[in-house]
């Protein structure tokens, strides 16, 4: 079923009005919520000091400066924030750290002047070689070329998982996420026991565009009711003996797209499903409402490649030297950890007596509790249908459906 709205904010209730719409449970789960956001601006508030000392380190006339608008190629190891986007309630994202840099280094006078736009929002957990933000920075030379090196200067100051590879100058109009023409993920994993060749097969189903709703987490909440998007390649790679990256190429994703899509794949990769579930699952007009399963881990996932059309990306070979120096020395402690566990793992097997019961490595990248008897994905409960879930927030005054015209 195609349906065409337009989502706008609704004029806001006061905030009584709105308490007393909520159910009891939803009351509780405000209750909850404020608690723990009191305790996170706590912690803010005691942070705000170190802040403090970097403005007052900064006695900076921007006023005298000239700008120039530029893409920088940023990549980080997620693992260890909250996720990409500065958020209310703590400062352990990417982006606080890179403002922070930015502010330090005297590069941009604050954020709200700063024309700032990012490819992707990224989870928490979730990493990226190829973020990219498009930003006004301070210039000293109309030649790109004689430009402040922005890279060197900003990974000085930047924590060594998060760090600058590249910039480019661009149009003052231009955005790095409207003007981004393709966005390409890649997602590792063990490949254990399962079956790669049926994985592939069922890979192959994904490219085209096909509307995702039973793919994605659906936030009509937020005014997100279109669900169609274009897969333009996903293929699964063989990076060694024992681990394979699958490779996701698209203009755009939903919520949450590619951790559902690999949730689906491993189960068809341990047997449990055949590839034919994603047609059923892309059959929206016989299967409008998602079935209950879960998605895989966030940690594997990488936002790998932000392509642009026409951008002459500076690098400098000195911080290229240096950036890869750090990333050694990351690999090397996780490599002799990695090493270590499997030679735990290694001795551990050897005293077991049947060798058949262990897990499938995949089976710890699938969050949520299994089920003793497998219970085939179709037959499962499902959630509501996207249209059901309009109505909801329509009558909750949370969004207003407004129809195109014909």
């Amino acid at each position: 079923m195609n349906q065409t709205v337009k989502i706008k904010k609704p004029n806001r209730k006061t905030a009584k009005e709105e308490l007393e719409n909520l159910s009891k449970e939803e009351l509780i789960s405000m209750i909850q919520s404020l608690e723990a956001h009191n305790v996170q601006l706590q912690n803010i508030i005691n942070k705000s000091n170190h802040t403090t000392s970097i403005a007052k380190m900064s006695d900076f006339d921007f006023s005298k400066c000239k700008f120039r608008h530029i893409l920088l190629h940023v990549f980080y190891l997620g693992w260890d924030y909250r996720g990409f986007a500065v958020q209310e309630d703590t400062t352990n994202t990417v982006e606080h750290h890179l403002f922070q840099a930015l502010r330090r280094t005297c590069l941009i006078k604050d954020r709200s002047s700063s024309n700032y736009h990012r490819c992707g929002r990224t989870d928490k957990g979730v990493s990226s070689f190829g973020q990219v933000i498009s930003i006004n920075v301070r210039s000293v030379s109309d030649n790109a070329d004689n430009e402040i090196d922005y890279c060197k200067v900003l990974n000085r100051v930047l924590p060594n998982n998060i760090q600058c590879v590249a910039w480019a100058a661009v149009e003052e109009d231009f955005s790095a996420r409207f003007d981004c023409t393709c966005r390409t993920y890649k997602y590792y994993f063990p490949k254990g026991k399962l079956n790669i060749q049926k994985m592939q097969e069922a890979c192959r189903k994904f490219i085209g565009s096909h509307d995702f709703r039973n793919f994605a987490k659906m936030d009509v909440g937020n005014g997100v009711v279109q669900f169609t998007r274009n897969i333009k390649n996903f293929q699964i790679e063989d990076l060694s003996s024992s681990m394979y990256v699958a490779i996701i190429k698209g203009n755009a994703f939903i919520w949450h797209q590619i951790r559902y899509m690999m949730g689906i794949l491993f189960l068809i990769g341990s047997d449990k499903e055949e590839p034919s579930i994603i047609d059923e699952l892309l059959n929206v007009e016989t299967n409008p409402r998602k079935p209950d399963y879960n998605m895989a881990n966030e940690i594997p996932l990488n936002l790998f490649y932000c392509e642009y059309e026409n951008a002459r990306w500076h690098v400098s070979q000195e911080n290229l030297k240096c950036v890869i120096d750090t990333m050694q020395q990351i690999w090397t402690f996780s490599n002799v950890k990695s090493v270590m566990i499997k030679d735990i793992i290694n001795n551990l097997y050897g005293k077991l007596d049947n060798k058949d019961e262990t897990k499938c490595l995949s089976e710890h990248l699938v969050a949520g509790v299994k089920a003793k008897n497998y219970v085939p994905v179709m037959k499962r409960q499902k959630c509501e249908s996207l249209e059901n879930k309009i109505v909801h927030y329509s009558k909750r005054k949370r969004i207003e459906i407004i129809p195109s015209d014909p």
